[in-house]
């Protein structure tokens, strides 16, 4: 949160995503970073142990979301 936070500050277009089980760090992060209603993309949890199809999934499942903050925010 804080890296996406900091790049929206110097103009770079940002989306965070963020596993469901970190809903709460991220809110308080951005919370802290003076950005409490900062939007991210949720994605289920682990993502680390996913095989490539398994992220390519999860990939598919954010992509809208992901858009929609780009090109509409």
């Amino acid at each position: 949160m804080h890296d996406a936070i900091e790049l929206e500050k110097r103009g770079v277009p940002t989306v965070l995503l963020c596993t469901d089980q970190f809903i709460a760090t991220a809110q308080a992060t951005a919370r802290i970073k003076g950005l409490p209603d900062y939007p991210f993309v949720v994605v289920p949890h682990p993502v680390g142990s996913l095989s490539q199809a398994g992220l390519m999934e999860r990939a598919k499942l954010a992509l809208p979301h992901v858009l929609e903050l780009l090109l509409v925010s």
